[in-house]
């Protein structure tokens, strides 16, 4: 998609006040997360052996940048996509017990994304992941999580409007809607499954979209999610409605982790049981590794949210092509 800046269209905070913006956002939110969700900060990796398995496949598609290190053993290195089974394995090596929990700053290169207002080959997050017992597999505990998840990012807006008064036309809702990825395909069967979201988000706001991977009635799942991770039927996406770009923005991607029963099925409907010969998936397969539940936030996602800004160049510094250059110096917005 190309980038458009909407018509009429000023940035509420100038170039000064946005870097200074940014680094309140980063540390006002990150502690409101970790107290909600009782997580310590760890240092994480830049990147991982590909022959670890610790890799995230995102959509299953996208390329990771690799390299290859001769002087550590000469294995093959990926740049990671995000850290989402690098912190299930974490946790089980550090001894986190239930209630227990990390975030980690995710800095990562997706070479294949295709550059627009929301995306960037460059990608920052709060990538988090907390310990769970067997009876908080549940849909309450996850809808619980999303809430507090929800409250910290309103929290870290009302306080933000306190310090930048410009900011006071951004308003977040704190009530969520949550909705099955069936139920939206159900209730808009004519839509995509991104005109779906828009339209209601639009409605309702801040939204939380439910159980992504597997595939609908329809034959084809809403988005793609990799299968060794996330419990298709306990996973999430954190959806608030973007009043400049008016169009949902997808904060969070989330969710309770697959157990052994999750990973095998999952790994079958995917058509990748192969998989299940990785060190990683050996561990979790034999019952060793930690249930857990955890996701990650978008840092320059939130930024864009909390500051009203219409392109993600504005709150982060990347590569763009001369088109979205040209459309955003024609629109008077400063590119990072």
């Amino acid at each position: 998609m190309p980038t458009v800046i909407p018509k009429g269209y000023k940035s509420a905070l100038g170039l000064y006040d946005t870097q200074k913006a940014i680094g309140l956002i980063k540390t006002i939110f990150q502690e409101k997360l970790c107290f909600a969700l009782h997580l310590k900060r760890v240092t994480a990796p830049l990147f991982v052996l590909q022959s670890s398995g610790l890799n995230d496949d995102l959509n299953g598609v996208e390329r990771p940048v690799a390299f290859t290190a001769p002087n550590v053993g000469g294995g093959t290195a990926e740049v990671v996509h995000s850290l989402a089974k690098w912190k299930r394995y974490a946790l089980y090596r550090y001894g986190f017990r239930p209630g227990q929990g990390l975030v980690a700053d995710m800095n990562a290169i997706r070479r294949d994304e295709e550059p627009d207002n929301l995306h960037s080959i460059y990608v920052d997050q709060w990538d988090w992941e907390r310990v769970i017992t067997a009876r908080q597999r549940n849909m309450d505990f996850l809808k619980a999580t999303v809430q507090d998840i929800v409250d910290a990012v309103c929290a870290t807006a009302d306080e933000l409007r306190w310090k930048f008064p410009a900011l006071k036309k951004v308003q977040l809702s704190r009530a969520v809607t949550f909705i099955t990825t069936q139920e939206l395909e159900e209730l808009y069967p004519d839509l995509t499954p991104k005109q779906r979201e828009n339209a209601f988000v639009k409605k309702h706001h801040t939204v939380c979209l439910l159980q992504i991977g597997g595939k609908l009635k329809s034959g084809r799942p809403h988005d793609g999610r990799a299968p060794d991770y996330d419990d298709w039927t306990l996973n999430a996406d954190i959806l608030f409605w973007h009043k400049a770009l008016g169009c949902a923005l997808e904060l969070s991607s989330m969710g309770i982790r697959v157990d052994p029963a999750a990973l095998r099925r999952q790994l079958d409907e995917a058509g990748c049981p192969e998989r299940a010969r990785l060190p990683f998936h050996k561990l979790l397969l034999a019952g060793e590794l930690p249930l857990t539940m955890g996701g990650g936030i978008g840092q320059s996602r939130l930024c864009m949210l909390l500051l009203g800004k219409a392109h993600v160049g504005e709150v982060q510094a990347s590569l763009w092509d001369d088109a979205t250059v040209q459309a955003c110096q024609e629109a008077g917005v400063a590119l990072l």
